[in-house]
């Protein structure tokens, strides 16, 4: 047996998926600096754990442990330990502490050890009752009539806590939901609220445009949408088309918010009326893309829509400005064409040109008579047959 089958073995029988050999997660961040060698500076005890969904955490490895990515450790918990996958190390993990804002007051807990078996064994048990534990609690929760919905549920690496992640609308009391639950389960009890954005990003699916949603694939912070990014874009102000499988505004409508924002600030506004001779136009629609405005003579309705440029626009408005009219609003309308006769401009003759040259005067028709060959052109002299 070679080396590749028994490593292919080994990780079939393991517990435990590393990332990094089964393609990236979207949790993952890139370490640009792993081959850069560190002269001159500071090593980094700190490191990236992540653990089971969206939940990441910083820690300290305070034994100098020979940790790389995709290490399983055990690192420090209230109350207990926790079972994590270390997914960066060195200086980058305090550029990634700056970004999510970790605050320099706030403590930071240690990595105790690399998880040996047994604690990989543990985690797995505790794992496994993650599913039967979600449907029983919102069984528990119906029960006690509490507007919300038990989403997921997360154990500890030593089963000594488990997380509760909820949704709902509305404020809720669940003071006694937490008695009810630590006296079913006999565990620590955390309640965690989460939006529903996050929740169709746990459960995936496949967006209107044929694709992995957004949320599940490659999105791990959430920012607001709003109605002004859509109209910006001239997008149809419908519900249901706005709305995603997380009956929230879909978060794609931010992706090009920012060059339509830029694309308006060249085009003159849309409040503003051009007087022209044959009457007023008003705004229509915009195309910023490609720097274009259509104008209609009615204010509530389409009519003689006119489209011209962003430069003609604020050609007449400048010219409405100092009391002057165009004569229309597009300038090419004003221009009239003259039609012209055809023109032969490759040079050749009409093609009429062979009956001309064949006209003779005692031909009429103007047709052309090919002469016999027998016919000689000289006139026969006296006494001679033709």
């Amino acid at each position: 047996m070679d080396n590749n089958q028994e490593n292919s073995i080994k990780d079939n029988d393991s517990p435990v998926v590393c990332n990094k050999r089964y393609g990236r997660n979207k949790l993952e961040t890139f370490d640009w600096l792993s081959d850069v060698p560190a002269v001159g500076t500071k090593q980094c005890n700190l490191v990236e754990v992540q653990f089971k969904n969206t939940r990441k955490g910083y820690y300290l490895n305070s034994l100098n442990l020979d940790l790389s990515k995709g290490d399983m450790v055990a690192v420090e918990s209230n109350p207990g330990h926790d079972i994590g996958e270390v997914t960066l190390t060195g200086p980058l993990v305090i550029c990634q502490m700056k970004k999510v804002g970790f605050k320099s007051d706030q403590e930071i807990k240690r990595v105790y050890r690399k998880a040996k078996e047994t604690d990989l064994q543990k985690w797995q048990e505790a794992k496994s009752l993650e599913h039967s534990t979600m449907l029983r609690a919102r069984k528990i929760a119906e029960d006690l009539n509490l507007n919300m919905k038990i989403g997921d549920v997360e154990y500890q690496g030593d089963g000594a806590k488990a997380i509760f992640y909820y949704i709902a609308d509305d404020r809720v009391d669940f003071r006694q939901l937490i008695k009810v639950l630590a006296d079913a389960f006999k565990v620590r009890i955390e309640m965690k609220q989460i939006g529903a954005r996050q929740e169709a990003g746990r459960i995936g699916g496949i967006g209107p445009c044929g694709r992995q949603l957004c949320c599940s694939a490659w999105m791990s912070s959430f920012i607001s949408v709003s109605t002004s990014a859509a109209r910006y874009q001239d997008i149809s102000l419908n519900p249901q088309k706005l709305a995603g499988q997380c009956a929230k505004l879909k978060c794609c409508i931010n992706y090009e918010i920012d060059a339509y924002v830029e694309g308006t600030k060249r085009m003159p506004s849309r409040e503003i009326v051009l007087q022209t001779i044959d009457g007023d136009y008003f705004h229509f629609k915009s195309d910023i893309f490609k720097r274009e405005i259509t104008y209609s003579t009615s204010k509530e309705m389409p009519a003689n829509l006119v489209t011209i440029s962003a430069s003609r626009a604020f050609e007449v408005i400048s010219m409405n400005k100092r009391g002057v009219k165009p004569e229309a609003l597009d300038n090419t309308m004003s221009q009239k064409e003259e039609r012209k006769e055809f023109s032969d401009v490759v040079g050749q003759d009409s093609l009429t040109r062979f009956d001309k040259g064949a006209k003779k005067k005692g031909n009429k028709s103007g047709k052309f008579r090919k002469p016999n060959k027998y016919h000689s052109k000289e006139k026969p002299k006296n006494g001679q047959k033709e």
